[in-house]
């Protein structure tokens, strides 16, 4: 488990640079970890030049990354031996370029052979981009599974993505690609982000 025997920060410096900025409860709902705890780490985060705080809002410094990068071979090095994790992130590589394509298609639309922006007022164009969306989602849970084999706090990842989706069904659509909520594409960014940092890849351009 990455948690056990690491340095108390090293879990909420991971989890903010999975993040870019966040709060300490934004970070705990992340890594799964406790609000109060999680605080602590990142204010010594701060005090040691790890992290920035900006009003409640902390992003990792370049010592913090650079940090990260030194504990990443020791922190990850279990996922990056296991030939089952990498064989799920291969899987996972596959829908992560149809989730972008259909986040593409739910941002913009064609018109008379343009693209332009998606004002959602194609209600009959939107359900069907969210008809696309129930069956990725439903390939996706069994390859997320099994990452949470290998990784039992990757398993707020799912409950987030079934959270953001349940509430575009309910006609929440910020919940698809909002940046201000926890959106479907927002926590699908976060977690291909952490995958890359634990199978040691990197972002496909």
């Amino acid at each position: 488990d990455l948690v056990t025997g690491v340095q108390t920060c090293a879990l909420p410096i991971y989890g903010l640079a999975v993040k870019k900025s966040g709060s300490a409860d934004d970070v705990a709902t992340l890594m799964h970890g406790e609000p109060a705890a999680i605080a602590r780490a990142l204010s010594q985060a701060v005090e040691h030049g790890l992290a920035h705080d900006a009003d409640g809002k902390y992003v990792v410094t370049p010592a913090g990354r650079d940090w990260l990068d030194y504990l990443y071979p020791q922190l990850c090095a279990s996922h990056r031996a296991a030939a089952g994790f990498g064989e799920a992130y291969d899987r996972f590589e596959g829908i992560n370029r149809q989730l972008l394509a259909l986040m593409t298609r739910w941002q913009t639309m064609d018109v008379a052979g343009a693209s332009v922006p998606n004002d959602h007022t194609d209600e009959a164009y939107d359900a069907r981009v969210i008809d696309e969306l129930d069956a990725l989602h439903e390939r996706a849970l069994p390859i997320l599974s099994a990452f949470v084999d290998f990784e039992a706090r990757l398993a707020v990842y799912p409950q987030l993505l079934d959270d953001a989706y349940d509430r575009v069904l309910d006609g929440e659509i910020d919940y698809m690609s909002g940046v201000k909520v926890l959106s479907y594409h927002t926590v699908w960014f976060e977690m291909h982000e952490d995958l890359l940092r634990l199978s040691g890849r990197v972002r496909e351009p």
